[in-house]
């Protein structure tokens, strides 16, 4: 059993040290290539204009932009963590765009400066939400469009739940919370709604629920994706737990879906919105 101070939304947002390496190489192309996709496909009628990604990760929906959009549309993404844009751009896109280390309550860019904005899988990060959007809204033009998705709950996304079930026999006294805490913790659709409406978006949002597969070789590499790749890592390490957390999880992964490959549901939900 193991005991530690609880973690605060600030750790919940630390993407370093190893993790980015992970993130990209294991948690990415589990969960995250098939919305990139979504998201570039929603953006496709995009021929001119200028783009602002914020929590862009590792890239992946910004090269899914770079490959899809014309040169014509100019793409500028961002991210809080250092590591995380370092492992970006050493990746690469298929054309140039412009990196920049950004914090979304503060982003340094113009009033109005850009067509559209688009997040994937950041909004739940982000403290407090109403200031987020207003931040947003305010480098948006008149009339631009806001584009992101959340995680839906633990409920329906199957590898999640059950891998957090598996970390949590081993801190029973002291349960880890950060994937129900952060990202699949922000997804009720009348307080996503009112948090725009606070951060000065008045428009009704479309707010569409979007399932995929996750597949995945093993259940150890889904353990290894969420207890190494993600900032659940900080709250493992502290504990010293790592290694024993990570086995645990594999464990329970093999119990509900063997010993691969296997595959989950997976559930989000897309939010666009009109400045």
């Amino acid at each position: 059993m193991y005991r530690s101070k609880v973690s605060t939304p600030e750790s919940d947002r630390t993407f370093s040290g190893s993790v980015p390496d992970v993130y990209e190489q294991r948690f990415v192309p589990l969960i995250f290539v098939p919305y990139a996709r979504d998201l570039g496909e929603r953006l496709g009628g995009q021929s001119e204009g200028s783009i602002l990604e914020i929590a862009a990760g590792t890239g992946v929906v910004t090269r899914e932009l770079a490959a899809t959009l014309p040169d014509s549309v100019s793409i500028t993404a961002t991210d809080l963590n250092p590591g995380m844009l370092e492992r970006a751009m050493d990746v690469g896109t298929a054309r140039p765009v412009r990196w920049e280390q950004a914090d979304v309550m503060s982003l340094p860019f113009d009033d109005a400066a850009f067509d559209v904005v688009v997040c994937q899988f950041g909004v739940m990060f982000f403290q407090p939400k109403a200031e987020a959007f207003a931040s947003m809204r305010r480098v948006l033009e008149p009339g631009g469009r806001l584009l992101f998705n959340v995680w839906e709950s633990l409920a329906v996304n199957d590898f999640a739940r059950v891998a957090m079930e598996g970390v949590n026999t081993v801190c029973v006294d002291d349960p880890v919370q950060f994937f129900e805490r952060t990202p699949h913790g922000y997804h009720d659709r009348d307080t996503i709604s009112a948090d725009l409406r606070a951060g000065g978006f008045t428009d009704p949002p479309s707010i569409e629920q979007v399932g995929h597969r996750s597949r995945s070789d093993s259940a150890e590499d889904v353990a290894i994706a969420f207890c190494h790749g993600t900032p659940l890592r900080n709250e493992l390490e502290r504990r010293g737990c790592l290694a024993e957390a990570t086995a645990a999880a594999t464990t329970a992964l093999v119990a509900t879906f063997g010993t691969g490959p296997i595959e989950a549901g997976i559930s989000a939900l897309v939010i666009d919105v009109t400045a």
